[in-house]
């Protein structure tokens, strides 16, 4: 069953199966120990029904939740004010609900300094929590990301096409995989929502044409695209933009910054997540449609293992069915997994069409 979006005929919308996945997100992903301290954020673009849900469930298994709600920032990635900067940077679990996520501030790049054990869950609400991780296999898609992130590993030239014009080439020369949609096992080891996996080749190596045809956010405007943004990357960076009225609203965007860090290609990231099927306009959901590829632009954190350079800010887009070429072998076509031990793992988690 697929819940439908945007159906909440009450507040105790879809209220037990909310309260099972935050418990499954609280339990068995973040990993909350007894007494550990868990800060929760949330702006008022937040679903207070999925924060009061986790925190419910924090202090179920014994943990100490401290919920913090603001107002909506209009600046992605900006260092709030000191009281939120504070409390992150000395706590042992923090989940991020707000809309405008402080993801990649140095408040943030102090809390993993310091081993705290983050999930960026920005613009979760009831539905989205219960398709992605409610009713999914949780582990067995865990499992998926670390088969493909080995294979990934043991590959070196990477070509990405798609039908949509798509056909950039790089190469990984070594280059380490992260896979951000594990558990939180790790102090100070930033995890995202299951069902994808990041890097980034050899920046210098990134060549040619990708084509964001499903959705692309920040900017604000954007969201869900209404047709194609057509990039040229040259040695990792944005050389051209085209299209239509999307395209121009995402170049005017990049250039508002007036930083050339912003049209460095970040990290490339694979989507796998059972619960979501097509663009809603919420990135976190987005850039995890089962088979897609998100491509990031701007800031490249630590995390990603690449070079390491800071922006004013940092974008995704979202190529829907790409075809992924690795030295030579398909691991995916038309969005389809078609190396046979993940395509195993695919079908263990029910997805339609292995």
């Amino acid at each position: 069953m697929e819940y439908p979006i945007g159906i909440e005929m009450s507040q105790d919308y879809l209220s037990f199966e909310l309260s099972k996945s935050a418990y499954t997100l609280v339990k068995d992903v973040m990993l909350v120990k007894v007494g550990e301290n868990v800060v929760i954020t949330g702006d008022s673009s937040s679903d207070r029904r999925v924060v009061e849900a986790t925190a419910n469930a924090v202090y179920t298994v014994g943990g100490n939740p401290v919920i913090i709600y603001y107002p909506t920032s209009r600046k992605l990635y900006a260092e709030p004010v000191k009281p939120i900067g504070n409390a992150v940077t000395c706590s042992d679990v923090w989940i991020e609900f707000a809309y405008s996520s402080i993801m990649l501030c140095e408040s943030f790049q102090k809390a993993m300094q310091n081993g705290c054990r983050y999930i960026n869950l920005t613009g979760m609400d009831v539905v989205m929590m219960t398709n992605t991780i409610g009713k999914v296999d949780y582990m067995t898609m865990v499992q998926l990301g670390e088969t493909i992130k080995q294979i990934l590993y043991e590959a070196d030239e990477v070509i990405i096409t798609d039908k949509n014009g798509t056909n950039l080439k790089a190469y990984n020369k070594g280059r380490k995989i992260r896979h951000s949609g594990q558990l939180a096992t790790q102090k100070g080891y930033p995890i995202m929502l299951g069902g994808q996996i990041s890097w980034c080749p050899i920046e210098e190596t990134i060549n040619g044409t990708l084509v964001f045809d499903a959705a692309l956010f920040p900017p604000t405007q954007l969201g869900v695209l209404s047709g194609n943004v057509v990039i040229t990357f040259e040695e990792g960076v944005v050389t051209k933009i085209e299209g239509g009225k999307d395209a121009d609203i995402f170049r005017d965007w990049l250039a508002s910054f007036n930083d050339p860090n912003m049209y460095r290609l970040a990290h490339y990231s694979l989507g796998f997540n059972p619960g979501v099927t097509k663009a809603t306009g919420r990135i976190v959901e987005d850039e995890r449609i089962f088979g897609c590829m998100e491509f990031g632009i701007g800031s490249q954190g630590r995390a990603i293992m690449g070079k390491f350079w800071t922006a004013a800010s940092h974008t995704d887009g979202v190529v829907s069915k790409p075809s992924i070429i690795l030295d030579g072998k398909p691991l995916e076509e038309d969005g389809k997994y078609v190396h046979p031990e993940v395509a195993v793992l695919c079908k263990k988690l029910g997805v339609a069409g292995y």
